[in-house]
């Protein structure tokens, strides 16, 4: 099946198609500010969204400016502040914002206000921008988690969604005091990397409710001796941007985890860590009968070395045994044997299987060709190929490639944000359904 067969639905996104000599136009994003104490966090979204070029206006609610006030975000955002529909009447601004803007974001989303977006109250700027607007609305709640566990607040949480909102899961971690617990304010990055998916076009549906999603993301290490190990450059970016798409479609994640560095984890997402190519093998086979899903996202080491020394190796002395000659053994594969597990029957029949491919070309083969040739040997259903050649996608923001099947087909992933790329694969597993 060529990229041409494939459903239409499949390739579709809400972005106006622009002529290729049109100058994009600025997108007007709206930030919408709950009265919580997470408020202060959403200073950085307005920055983050504001430095890639985006004409940002903030709308906090009264309670709102008791924890920031309304001089630091017109400093920010460069656009007068105002909570009530009463200002600015001459100009219909409570309809008037919500009418122009291509995004909404709300973030802190407090229980009350998510309870009076979700009645289609309208007594403050920022409930009667909602209501005007017919552009994507994402909503970041931040509360304690018993209000967040509340049925009140999870009814509400249902009703938004059921408006088309999309309600981002918060994160697990300290909230005001001592508590520690589901309700955090997830990380600016994270809110405002999925505020540019939504206003990029993409959609992010709640239609992978009641799948289990196993995920492996980042680099493998392969200890030397208690000081140096041999690893990779993956950052575990794009794992961890394809976790937080599939939790936000209502998926149950698990990501096993190698080398991710200091990413934050993906709001609603398990992550169980490793170190070695050996340890994410054992963690994978013993998760991967209980998925639906299994994306081998994670940049594993092919070898290690025969014997990790237990104490430091010395540049000099005995070559056999140093720095200058290290032995070094096949590791498992975890991929092929995924696969082989699916076709023995330890793994459910049904479960999806996608592989990655980190390629370069040479003078003979080009990336695509080579990552051709591994989807044939892993047999995998879907292949992502990544070309990497002059330190491309490892560790930086955005991604590109292929997206290949077992039955021939190629589909572009267009250059994007690697949660942009995330989506666009998911909806490739969508088409194996």
């Amino acid at each position: 099946m060529a990229v041409a067969d494939l459903p239409e639905e499949s390739l579709r996104t809400d972005s106006a198609v622009v002529p290729q000599d049109a100058e994009p136009r600025e997108r007007r994003i709206v930030v919408g500010v709950g009265g919580g104490i997470a408020a202060y966090k959403t200073c950085h979204v307005v920055r983050n969204l504001k430095e890639r070029g985006d004409d940002v206006r903030v709308v906090p609610t009264e309670g709102a400016l008791n924890f920031v006030g309304a001089a630091t975000w017109e400093a920010l955002s460069g656009h007068p502040v105002s909570t009530t529909v009463f200002d600015a009447v001459d100009e219909v601004q409570h309809v008037r914002v919500g009418q122009e803007a291509d995004l909404i974001v709300i973030a802190p989303a407090t229980a009350d206000l998510m309870a009076r977006l979700a009645a289609g109250r309208g007594d403050d700027l920022l409930t009667a921008t909602v209501l005007v607007a017919t552009c994507p609305v994402l909503i970041v709640p931040a509360m304690h988690t018993e209000m967040w566990q509340n049925p009140a607040t999870r009814r509400n949480v249902e009703v938004l969604r059921g408006y088309g909102y999309t309600v981002m899961e918060p994160a697990h971690g300290r909230l005001t005091g001592k508590d520690t617990g589901a309700g955090r304010l997830p990380e600016p990055e994270q809110i405002a990397e999925l505020a540019r998916t939504l206003v990029n076009g993409h959609h992010v549906d709640r239609d992978w409710e009641g799948r289990e999603v196993l995920i492996t993301a980042g680099g493998t290490q392969e200890d030397l001796d208690p000081v140096r190990y041999i690893g990779n450059r993956s950052s575990g970016r794009q794992g961890y941007a394809l976790a937080e798409a599939a939790v936000q479609r209502g998926a149950k994640v698990k990501i096993v985890a190698g080398n991710t560095a200091d990413l934050p984890t993906p709001p609603g997402a398990t992550v169980i860590k490793v170190s070695s190519t050996q340890e994410m093998y054992d963690a994978v086979r013993l998760h991967a009968a209980e998925s639906d899903v299994i994306i081998m996202a994670a940049a594993v080491a092919d070898f290690r070395p025969a014997s990790s020394a237990e104490t430091k190796m010395k540049k000099g002395g005995d070559t056999e045994a140093g720095l200058q000659r290290i032995e070094m053994v096949e590791n498992p594969d975890i991929l092929a044997t995924v696969v082989a597990r699916r076709e023995e029957g330890a793994v459910p029949a049904e479960t999806l299987i996608v592989g990655f491919a980190a390629e370069t070309g040479d003078e003979e083969t080009s990336a695509l060709e080579y990552a051709q040739a591994k989807l044939k040997r892993k047999g995998c259903d879907l292949l992502m190929c990544n070309d990497v050649s002059g330190g491309g996608v490892f560790g930086q923001p955005n991604n590109q490639g292929w997206l290949l099947g077992k039955d021939g087909s190629v589909r572009d992933i267009a250059d994007g944000s690697k949660l942009d790329v995330a989506v666009q694969i998911l909806n490739g597993v969508d088409t194996l359904k």
